[in-house]
């Protein structure tokens, strides 16, 4: 069954880009066909891909904007199993275009639809901001996965977050859901990381994520390398919690790692103890 999920939140630097980066760089190694859609102005989806934006001749601007088809657009990364629609600087100019048009929040769904078939799972980076583009994510996703930092400013982003989410199901898609919300940059030894954890809880009941992605030096290094944590330091705590992300949003149990045996017994005549 082929998912789009939009990965959002109005509040900056909540970790979206650094989620579908990771999530989706794990989901491609574990067999799935996965396409990342960079609708952010910044492009660091692009980027953290590896991808050399002055190089594009065509990004996601030219697609919502209706000047290409998606298929001309996305690119195969080197990473197994993910493909990107990549976003320019040109991006940034699209909000006003897309004021002009007629079903404008529906442009990347239409887009979408022609090439939905061909992967298992879609991630769209949505922008830091309710504009034109994040409402294009919004409507074209079947769920939302919602990053937030573990703070009580977050809470008053989140409140805003689900005003939105009210206005995008009463006006332009009433199916959309919420996948869960995501703790990133975790630090379990604060209280107040637990007493946000527990709020949140106690509002969206049963849709915040058993996993939460701590603050690992590895996973802010990634980027600047053009990789996703996972082929940077597959060792380090930030790819670890991004598995366990990917198994729990699949709903499959983790395979426990077989610990090895060790020998305490006496050695006996000629033979080694291992």
């Amino acid at each position: 069954m082929q998912l789009i999920y939009a990965v959002g939140n109005q509040k900056g630097g909540v970790g979206k880009t650094t989620t579908v980066i990771n999530l989706g760089a794990w989901l491609g190694s574990h067999g799935k066909k996965v396409l990342c859609v960079d609708i952010d102005p910044q492009g660091n989806t692009t980027t953290g891909f590896g991808i050399k934006k002055r190089e594009l001749e065509v990004s996601s601007y030219d697609v919502i904007s209706g000047k290409a088809k998606i298929k001309d657009a996305i690119i195969e990364t080197e990473f197994e199993g993910v493909s990107v629609l990549p976003a320019t600087d040109d991006l940034a100019g699209c909000e006003i275009e897309l004021s002009r048009l007629e079903n404008r929040t529906n442009k990347l769904k239409m887009q979408l639809l022609t090439c939905k078939d061909e992967y298992d799972i879609i991630l769209i980076d949505c922008p830091p901001a309710l504009g034109l583009l994040t409402l294009n994510g919004l409507t074209a996703a079947d769920e939302l996965i919602i990053p937030m930092l573990a703070e009580f400013y977050a809470l008053e982003g989140l409140s805003q977050l689900t005003n939105t989410l009210k206005i995008v199901r009463s006006s332009f898609n009433p199916s959309l859901n919420i996948a869960g919300i995501l703790f990133v940059m975790f630090d379990q030894r604060l209280n107040v990381s637990k007493q946000v954890e527990a709020e949140v809880e106690k509002y969206f009941p049963g849709r915040v994520f058993r996993t939460k992605i701590p603050r690992n030096v590895r996973i802010s290094e990634a980027p600047s390398h053009g990789k996703p944590v996972m082929y940077y330091d597959k060792n380090s705590k930030g790819a670890e919690a991004y598995e366990e992300l990917g198994y729990e949003l699949l709903k499959e149990e983790k395979p426990k790692k077989e610990k090895k045996r060790l020998f305490f017994g006496k050695k006996k005549d000629g033979e080694e103890a291992k």
